[in-house]
Formats: structure tokens, sequence, C-alpha cells
């Protein structure tokens, strides 16, 4: 506690006239910890005389254990009660809206498996602490340090065992993975994708602690959603396995493989459509699969970007307006790029410089079909209540074909008959 704060400490407990009005002045994080400091009558006192939410804030700033120690203080039962359920009714709200970001989330993934001592702590009164946590709970508390109310780390247990009992705990606090319960989904996802430590803290709107999150509890939620994702975009029902029976793998697949073919034929009907460009440009043939497949990949890196953003939150069609238009830059750029690759080899092989430029521009195009349909495929599903990730590659594969051998054929009908 800094010379500030003791000093505040010092007049709360000379001045019994002007205790409420004292404390109310002190910001919240350092009203906590002038409160757990002051003596138990004192405490008392300030307990009749705050209000119950007042009483609720200065709590949920604290340790579990520092918390219930105050709570014991208030002799009045329904007080007391009125109090406890205020705490865990925020405490269950925060939790639960920090859980939305997954649908198989629950409160479990959330520990409070911690004590949080202030930094002037020493080693010897933190064992003293750790041991009755141990005795209430049956485990090893994580050991979070707090300076004026505020987290500024963790000290190992390891650290505790070695040092001296004289030390206090500020010498060997370590930085630990903090975030907001507030925060966006994929700030959340990407946390826990990037860090490297073994838990996340989760932090209050006052940055008081609400919780702790182990790698390992979130590595197993979100460690399925890879394999989920796959199953999705390959249209297949994500409790399919690969011993099922030959009726139900048959059941499984066979409405999405009949959808898949009627588009099929719908880019197969191009073909007929210029047959006779076709019978006079034999060698456009040679292209389309080259057209077709380079459309249907880049389309593909699209949607993977896209229904990322949906999975995680960050992007709506109503949203999606600057997103759409950055792809379908993008696809133009790349389409420069492969479209003068495929130009320079085509004159090359063909002798052709016409032939060249007509395969170089459907390249071109083929690739902004890609990033417009790639992108607003999957956000126009998702608008109208279907599932994206299920159905979203049939529509952006047959935009892909079909534009993309339409321009190719067309194009190669003006300018090479």
């Amino acid at each position: 506690m800094d010379k500030n704060l003791e000093e505040q400490l010092k007049q709360i407990t000379r001045r019994p006239t002007e205790r409420l009005v004292l404390l109310r002045k002190l910001p919240l994080a350092e009203r906590s910890v002038v409160l757990q400091e002051l003596s138990p009558h004192v405490q008392q006192q300030l307990l009749g005389d705050l209000r119950v939410t007042e009483i609720a804030d200065i709590l949920d700033h604290l340790d579990p254990r520092q918390a219930e120690k105050i709570l014991a203080r208030i002799k009045d039962q329904k007080r007391r009660l009125k109090i406890i359920k205020r705490l865990k009714d925020e405490a269950r709200e925060k939790i639960e809206y920090f859980l939305r970001f997954h649908p198989k989330a629950t409160t479990t993934l959330i520990s409070f498996n911690y004590v949080l001592l202030s930094s002037k702590t020493t080693i010897g009164d933190a064992a003293t602490a750790i041991e009755e946590h141990f005795e209430d709970t049956g485990k090893f508390p994580e050991v979070l340090v707090q300076e004026n109310g505020q987290l500024i780390g963790e000290v190992s247990m390891a650290t505790l065992v070695r040092e001296r009992n004289s030390f206090t705990l500020k010498r060997f606090v370590r930085p630990v993975e903090i975030i907001s319960y507030q925060a966006e989904v994929a700030e959340v996802v990407d946390t826990f994708a990037l860090s490297q430590r073994k838990k996340v803290v989760v932090l209050d709107h006052d940055e008081s602690v609400l919780g702790i999150i182990y790698a390992d509890d979130a590595l197993a939620l979100f460690g399925k959603i890879p394999a989920e994702t796959l199953y999705d975009m390959s249209g297949m029902d994500d409790s399919s396995r690969p011993f099922d029976s030959v009726q139900k793998k048959v059941k499984s697949r066979y409405q999405w493989l009949v959808l898949n073919l009627a588009t099929s034929f719908l880019a197969g009907s191009m073909i007929f459509v210029f047959k006779d460009t076709l019978d006079r440009l034999v060698i456009l043939a040679m292209y389309i699969p080259i057209v077709a497949g380079m459309g249907g990949n880049a389309a593909g890196q699209v949607f993977a970007v896209m229904l990322r953003g949906l999975t995680l939150g960050t992007i709506s069609l109503n949203t999606a307006g600057p997103a759409i238009w950055r792809e379908v830059q993008a696809g133009l750029i790349n389409g420069v790029g492969i479209g003068i690759i495929v130009a320079v080899i085509s004159v090359i092989w063909n002798d052709s410089a016409m032939l060249g430029l007509v395969v170089g521009l459907s390249m071109v195009f083929s690739h902004i079909v890609a990033g417009f349909f790639g992108a607003f495929v999957p956000l126009f599903l998702k608008h109208i209540g279907k599932d994206p990730a299920s159905v979203s590659t049939i529509f952006i594969t047959t935009a892909t074909d079909v534009l993309g051998l339409s321009f190719l054929l067309g194009l190669g009908t003006l300018l090479l008959l």
C-alpha cells in the first residue's frame, strides 16, 4: 500500500464521524484495499453504513476468501444474503456474457481457484493464505498479486517454496495473460490461440479478477472447431464416423451429391452454349479446367476467411460492404498477376498473342468473381438463416465455373473467330 493510502487508512481510523465520506471519496480499487486493512471494529461500523450496492461493488473487487471474511462481519443475516445474491447474480451474468463465444462453453470453464494478495504480502503470510485455501477446497490455488487494488501479475508456487518468508511478493511478480470479459469474440479466441501461457485471467469491467481459464480447458473446447468446420464445409453431419454403416454413410451424403450434380450440369451447359466456338477453337478446351480450377481455389480462400469471421461473430451482411470490396480488389490484383503468367505461357506454348490475351483476361475476371461470390454467398446465407458452412461451396463453385467459363468462351468467340 502506498503512502497516500496509508494516510487515508489512518484518517478513516482516527476520524469516526467522517469515515463513510472519506471511504467513498476513494476510487473503487483503493476502497477495497483500505476496507480490508481496517480493524474489525471499524469495518463493522462502515459495513453498517454503506449501501448494499456499495458493499457488493467492494467485495466484487476482492479475492473470494477476503470477501467472505468481510461478509462475516455483517451481523444482519438478511442484509448479508442480499449482498451475496447480488454478487452471485452479477458474477453469473458476466460469466455467461463472456462464455457467449462458443455454444458448448459452460461456467465450469472459468475457475475460481486463486488467492488475490497484496504486493506487500510476505511469502510467509502468502503461505498461510494458501494453506487456508487448501483446507477449504482441497486444491492449491494460483497466487495472483494486486497493488492498490489492481492486478499486476502472479507469483509461482516454486518461488514461494524456495524464497525467504520475509520477502514480499512484489519482488517475484511475473506477468500474467489477461482478457476482459467484455472482449470481442475474435479477441477471446485469438488470445487463447496465440498465448503460450498455461492460463488466462478474466477481468471485470473495473479490472478486478473475475476468474481464471486454463489453457488445457480452452484447448479441449476450441480444439474441436477445425474438425467441425471440415465436416460443415463438406456438407457432412458432424456425427459421421469412419466405422458408420453403409446405409448411414449413403443417407448422410446423397442429398449433397444430388445438389452438386445439378449445379455441375449448369456449369456444363456453358460448354453446350459455346459448342460452335469449341468446335472451331479446340485449343480453348485445354484452358477450361485451368480457369475453373483457379477461380474455385481463389473463392475457397475468400470463403475460409468469411466463414471464420461469421464463426467468431466479427462480420455480418449488414457490415460487410468494405470487406467484400476489398476481396474484389484483392481478386483483381491476384487475377492480373496470375493472368499475366498464364498469358505468357499461352503465347509461348500456342504462338498466339490474341489467345494469351483471352486467357489472361479470363483469369482476371475469374478472380474478381471469386472474390465477390466467395465473400457474399456465406454472408447472404447466414443473413437468411441458412448454414453458410454447409451449402456455400456449391453456390460459390457454380458461380465461378459458370461466369468464368462464360467469359473465357464468350471472349474467345468475340476475339478469336
